[in-house]
């Protein structure tokens, strides 16, 4: 059963990757640069500059790993909710409380974060190299400072050490573990609300339930995540951070408290079909295979 869960993860996991990326680029670039003003401004000049291939920066890396960590996450999710909803009740045929889904998401998130925090550190990465594709005039002139994933991680290496690769992993921690605690319970409860009892949730269900989750989640998410992507890119462009509160503290000095809540839109646009795409796919795996 576990392993169903792992693999059902996994290729849920890369099928979201693929539908988001290009959404997920913009909201970085928001984030890291000012040369943006939304998300159309964005779109346009990433086309313009660096053309469809742009907008999949970074994707090569984490289209596997990627798919790992979201099978660690549903699978890890699944085994401590059982572990705890056994161990607090003797009845086991009933549904797990509200406290209990949003504890074994906070598990899930945690786990997330120490499998995936170089991963997602060299995806900012290469989402920010904005250099002109070779098509477009001038696109031959100064290369990217990396050439790829692998590129990356050994530059990262050999200037930064290893604590280069956990660049803002105290921002990434309070950006996942409480937000997938809030991941699992909106869809858990809108699954129970939307089903009849003694029903499984039909295909319309689920893709409503993890597409509202997805939005409430990142909703939620990205103030922490603003922070976690200017963390990430400290010491490429020359800003330097002292952590966490002296981020926030910086940012909303030069830019105002909006800056908490830059990449917002991008962020629900892309939330609600990646998510819903993703529950419905994991969970069509796993009743497969089952």
């Amino acid at each position: 059963m576990y392993f169903s869960e792992f693999i059902a993860g996994w290729i849920s996991g890369a099928v979201g990757l693929v539908v988001g990326h290009p959404m997920d680029t913009i909201k970085v670039r928001l984030q890291t640069q000012l040369k943006y003003r939304g998300i159309i401004d964005c779109m346009i000049k990433i086309y313009k500059h660096e053309r469809i291939p742009g907008f999949f920066k970074g994707m090569s890396f984490p289209v596997l790993s990627v798919a790992v960590g979201n099978a660690v996450v549903f699978s890890s999710y699944s085994n401590a909710l059982e572990f705890i909803s056994q161990s607090q009740r003797s009845d086991r045929s009933s549904s797990p409380s509200s406290v209990e889904i949003f504890v074994a998401g906070c598990f899930s998130g945690a786990v997330q974060v120490l499998v995936m925090a170089p991963v997602d550190l060299v995806k900012v990465r290469l989402q920010n190299q904005s250099h002109p594709h070779q098509s477009v005039s001038g696109g031959g002139s100064g290369g990217p400072q990396y050439r790829g994933p692998v590129h990356c991680v050994a530059s990262i290496l050999r200037q930064e050490g290893v604590p280069g690769l956990y660049r803002g992993v105290g921002a990434l921690a309070l950006r996942d573990i409480p937000c997938y605690g809030l991941y699992f319970l909106p869809y858990e409860l809108l699954c129970r609300t939307l089903t009849e009892e003694g029903h499984q949730p039909g295909t319309a269900t689920v893709l409503v339930a993890g597409g509202c989750a997805g939005v409430v989640t990142w909703s939620c998410a990205t103030p922490m995540d603003v922070v976690k992507a200017r963390l990430q890119m400290e010491g490429v462009r020359g800003q330097r951070y002292g952590g966490v509160l002296a981020c926030v503290r910086e940012s909303v000095r030069a830019e105002g408290g909006a800056v908490l809540f830059k990449g917002l839109l991008a962020n629900s646009v892309r939330a609600f079909p990646v998510n819903a795409v993703t529950f419905l796919t994991y969970e069509s795996l796993l009743r497969g295979m089952q």
